[in-house]
C-alpha cells in the first residue's frame, strides 16, 4: 500500500470511535507502566545494586506471569471491553497503593509487594486489548493500521514514561507522579467504559467460554505452543522480551557505572530508545495494507537485538544514544508486525486465552532476561553482558526463518474469497479479519456438470461457497431449488450434527471452496451475530416453502 494510502487508513482509524477511545485509554495505560517501571528500578539499583535490580524484576515479573494467563481467559469468558475496564480500575488503584506505601518510607518488602500486585493488574490490559480490536477493525488494513497506532502510543509514552519517572526523581520524589498516574489510568478505565462498553452487546463479541478456566487456559497454551503459525511468533517475542529484560538491567549500568551518570540519566536513556521507537512508527506506517508481514517482524527483531551487542564495548555517551535509537526502531517494527500477524493466524475465539498466555511467557522472559543479566554482570562483566544479550535475537531470527517463510507464504489477502464470504448471510455479520482468515482456509474445487457435490444422508464434513456456476438441490430425488455464484450450502449437517438433509448437483462446470468442519463451526459458534443468521437460514432450509 503507498505511503498515502497507509497515512489515510491510519486516520480512518482516529475516526473509529470505539477504536480511537481504547487507544486513548491506552497513552494512559503505558504512560503510568513506564513511570512505575523505571521508577522502581532507580528504587531498586540505590538500595541493592545491580543485583537489587534483577531481584526487583523477578519480584514484580514472577506474579505477573501466573496473572496474565489465569486472568486472561476471562477475556475469552465474559466481554472483552467490560473486563479491559475493569483491568483498568484495578491497576490504578494497585499505583496508588503503591504511591503511597513509597510516600510514606515503608520497607522494601511491602513496597516491592505493591509493585509485584501493580505490575500483575498491568498484565491484563495487553491480552484484553489484543483480542478486542480485531473485532472493532473494519478491514485488514485498519488492524494493521490500529496497532501502528498502538506501537506510537507505546513509544510516545517510551520517550515520554521514563522521562516523566526522572523529573519525578530530580525534584524530589517519585510517589507523587505515581500518584497522578495511577488516576490517570483509573480515568482510561471510565473513558473505555463510556465509549465502548456501555453499548448492550458490540459487534464480534465471541460467545462465553464454556469449559473450566483451567482447560480453557490450557487451550490457550496450547493454541499457541502447537499450533505451526503462533509458535514462531510468539517463540521470537519471548526471546525479545528476554533482551528487554536484560536492557532494563544493562540501561541502568550503562548509565550509572560505565558512564558514570545520575540517576535522571536512567530515565534518559529510556526516552532515548522511546525516541528510537517513534522512528520506527515511521517505518510501521509502511506495513498496513501489506498481506505479508513475517520478513519486517524478522527484520525488526535483528535491529532491536543486535545494537546491544555493539553497546557494551561504548563508553560515548553518544554512541550509547545512536544504538539505542536503532535498538528502539527495531523494537517498534517488531512489535507491530508480530502482533498483527499472531491477530491474523490465532482462532478468534480463543484470542484472549491466546494473548494472556503470551502475557505470561513474555513476563516470565522479562524476568529471565533481566536475572541472567544481572549474574552476568556480576560473573562476567558488563561488556560482555551486552553482547550476550544482543545475540539471542539475530541467532533466534536465523533458527526461525524457515517458518517466517511459510508464514508469510501463507498471509495473502484473498479480497475476491472474503467478498464472497462477505455477501453470504451466515458471514456478513464477521469482521474484516476473521474473514481474512476464514478466506485463507478455504479449498478450491472444481466440479464437472452431473457431478453430486454432497449426497442426501452422508455424514457432513464440509461447508461449500459456489464462486462459479450453477448447482440444484435435490431432496428425496425431487429438485428442490437452484443456488448461484456468491450462495453456499452444506451447513446444516454441520450446525445440527445429523447426515445430510439434501442432495447437491452441479448444473454445468462449477468452481467451489470448501471450507472444513472446525474452522466452519469455530465461526458460526463462536459470534452470536453469525450463530443467529445461520439458524435463520437452516429454518429457511427446513421450511416447507423452502
Amino acid at each position: 500500500m503507498a505511503l498515502g494510502a497507509s497515512l489515510r487508513v491510519l486516520l480512518a482509524v482516529l475516526r473509529n470511535r470505539r477504536i480511537a477511545a481504547i487507544e486513548a485509554a491506552y497513552l494512559g495505560f503505558t504512560l503510568a507502566e513506564w513511570v512505575q517501571w523505571i521508577g522502581m528500578l532507580v528504587y531498586a539499583f540505590n538500595v541493592g545494586g545491580a543485583t537489587g535490580v534483577g531481584i526487583a524484576v523477578l519480584v514484580q515479573l514472577a506474579p505477573a506471569a501466573v496473572v496474565a494467563p489465569l486472568a486472561a481467559v476471562l477475556g475469552d469468558r465474559y466481554r472483552r471491553d467490560r473486563m479491559l475496564v475493569l483491568a483498568y480500575l484495578l491497576q490504578g488503584a494497585a499505583i496508588i497503593a503503591l504511591a503511597a506505601a513509597i510516600g510514606a518510607h515503608l520497607p522494601v518488602a511491602p513496597v516491592y509487594a505493591l509493585a509485584a500486585l501493580a505490575n500483575a493488574a498491568m498484565t491484563l490490559t495487553r491480552p484484553l486489548q489484543a483480542a478486542l480490536i480485531p473485532a472493532l477493525a473494519e478491514t485488514p488494513a485498519e488492524l494493521t493500521a490500529a496497532n501502528v497506532t498502538a506501537g506510537l502510543i507505546q513509544n510516545v509514552s517510551l520517550l515520554a514514561g521514563p522521562g516523566l519517572a526522572g523529573l519525578g526523581l530530580a525534584v524530589g520524589g517519585i510517589a507523587p507522579v505515581f500518584a497522578v498516574f495511577g488516576g490517570l489510568v483509573v480515568g482510561s478505565g471510565v473513558l473505555v467504559f463510556l465509549a465502548v462498553a456501555r453499548a448492550p452487546r458490540p459487534a464480534g463479541t465471541v460467545s462465553a467460554v464454556r469449559v473450566h478456566p483451567i482447560a480453557a487456559l490450557a487451550e490457550g497454551f496450547g493454541a499457541l505452543l502447537r499450533s505451526g503459525r503462533p509458535r514462531p511468533v510468539a517463540s521470537l517475542f519471548a526471546v525479545s522480551e528476554v533482551v528487554w529484560g536484560a536492557m532494563d538491567v544493562l540501561v541502568v549500568v550503562l548509565a550509572l557505572d560505565r558512564l558514570a551518570l545520575d540517576d535522571s540519566a536512567v530515565g534518559f536513556l529510556g526516552a532515548v530508545i522511546g525516541a528510537g521507537g517513534l522512528a520506527g512508527v515511521a517505518l510501521t506506517v509502511m506495513l498496513i495494507g501489506r498481506p505479508r508481514l513475517a520478513v519486517p517482524y524478522g527484520i525488526g527483531a535483528v535491529f532491536f537485538g543486535l545494537p546491544l551487542a555493539f553497546l557494551g564495548a561504548s563508553a560515548s555517551l553518544l554512541i550509547a544514544v545512536l544504538l539505542l535509537l536503532v535498538a528502539g526502531a527495531g523494537h517498534s517494527v517488531m512489535n507491530v508486525a508480530g502482533l498483527t500477524l499472531l491477530q491474523r493466524v490465532a482462532p478468534h475465539a480463543m484470542l484472549a486465552r491466546i494473548f494472556g498466555a503470551l502475557e505470561g511467557i513474555n513476563m516470565a522472559s522479562l524476568a529471565v532476561g533481566s536475572m541472567a543479566a544481572s549474574l552476568a554482570v556480576e560473573a562476567l562483566g558488563s561488556q560482555s553482558a551486552f553482547v550476550l544479550a544482543g545475540l539471542l535475537l539475530p541467532v533466534a531470527v536465523l533458527l526461525a526463518t524457515r517458518s517466517l517463510r511459510e508464514i508469510d507464504m501463507a498471509s495473502e489477502v484473498h479480497l475476491v474469497e472474503i467478498e464472497l464470504l462477505r455477501g453470504i448471510p451466515i458471514f456478513a455479520p464477521l469482521s474484516a479479519l476473521v474473514l481474512e482468515r476464514l478466506a485463507a482456509s478455504l479449498i478450491p474445487a472444481h466440479v464437472e456438470a452431473g457431478d453430486e457435490i454432497i449426497r442426501q444422508g452422508d455424514i457432513g464434513d464440509r461447508y461449500y461457497v459456489l464462486a462459479e456456476g450453477r448447482v440444484t438441490v435435490m431432496i428425496d430425488g425431487v429438485p428442490a431449488r437452484e443456488l448461484g455464484p456468491g450462495e453456499g450450502f452444506g451447513e446444516i449437517a454441520l450446525l445440527r450434527d445429523v447426515p445430510r438433509t439434501a442432495s447437491v448437483v452441479a448444473l454445468g462446470e462449477v468452481e467451489l471452496l470448501a471450507l472444513e468442519r472446525l474452522p466452519f463451526l469455530e465461526v458460526v459458534t463462536g459470534f452470536p451475530q453469525s450463530g443467529a443468521a445461520a439458524e435463520s437460514v437452516i429454518a429457511g432450509r427446513l421450511s416447507p416453502a423452502g
